[in-house]
Parts: C-alpha cells; structure tokens; sequence
C-alpha cells in the first residue's frame, strides 16, 4: 500500500501533496536546519547541506557557507554560476564575502550537474588558491565539496586541504 504526503488547506482539511508542495516544505526544513546560528559539527552536516540546495541544479552552481569562529553558520550564499560543465570562481569575491559577513571560516561547494561527483583537476587548483586567497585575510577554508548524483566528495577528506 502507498500513502501519500498529506497537507493542510486553509480550512484545515487533509489532501495529498503535490510535488511543489513537497519541494517547498523540504527547502524550508533545509532552511530551519541550516539557519544563523547552526553549529556544524560534522563534515557530513555540510554535505547534507550542499547536497540538498545543490543536486538536482542544471548548471553548475558554486556556493559557501559562511561561518564563525565557533563554525556556527552565518549564511549559506549561492557566489557563482556557469554552464553545465563548468563555473568561473573568483577567489577575491569569497574573500570580500568572507571579510563582509565576518566569516572566520567558508567551506564551499559546487556541483557536477553530469551526476559524477568526481573532482577535477580545476576543481583541486581553484581549491589550492581559495585557501591561499582566504588565509591572507585570516579566513579558513574548512573544505570543497563536489556534489554529484547521490554522492559527494569531500576535497579534506581527499587531503586537498
């Protein structure tokens, strides 16, 4: 037996969801769970967040969450955007992000709108210079993450960072 997602009219009555509904109640529980003053207490809190706001995008869409000196996040911003392979990163607009939200950390992320999580070797190098842009202004980078389709890879965990 199937059931269905249930939502309440104006009246108070029951009736199924649509797939609409269902969307915009799961971006307003990944914004309640994400909000400012979140602490990220894990790697995978951050890919759940990415993941969410980023898979089923249809160009690649570079974003960072911007946090404090106690990792709790200030806000999650959506920087760059490009085609369905690629994305020019800036890593002087994250650092003048970085200086203007206060952020002493970022952790980014973009997706592959391919599906292939796998990081290239642009993906490694932009890495590489938004850490060193970051540092001169005192702001880590805690990590990049490549969203794929139903899998993520952490650049740290790569050992990247």
């Amino acid at each position: 037996m199937k059931t269905a997602l249930a939502v309440r009219d104006l009246l108070g009555d029951y009736r199924p969801a649509n797939s609409d509904e269902i969307l915009s109640a799961a971006k307003e529980v990944i914004s309640h769970r994400f909000r400012r003053g979140v602490c990220i207490t894990a790697p995978l809190m951050s890919i759940d967040l990415f993941q969410q706001k980023l898979v089923l995008r249809e160009q690649e869409v570079f974003a960072a969450l911007f946090l404090d000196n106690k990792n709790r996040v200030i806000i999650y911003e959506e920087l760059f955007y490009g085609t369905i392979d690629s994305a020019s990163v800036y890593p002087r607009i994250v650092a003048q992000k970085a200086l203007q939200y206060n952020a002493a950390a970022v952790i980014v992320a973009h997706n592959h709108p391919s599906g292939v999580a796998e990081p290239s070797r642009a993906d490694e190098s932009i890495t590489l210079r938004l850490k060193e842009a970051l540092a001169l202004v005192e702001v880590r980078l805690l990590d990049h993450i490549v969203v794929g389709d139903g899998k993520c890879v952490s650049l740290a965990e790569r050992g990247v960072i």
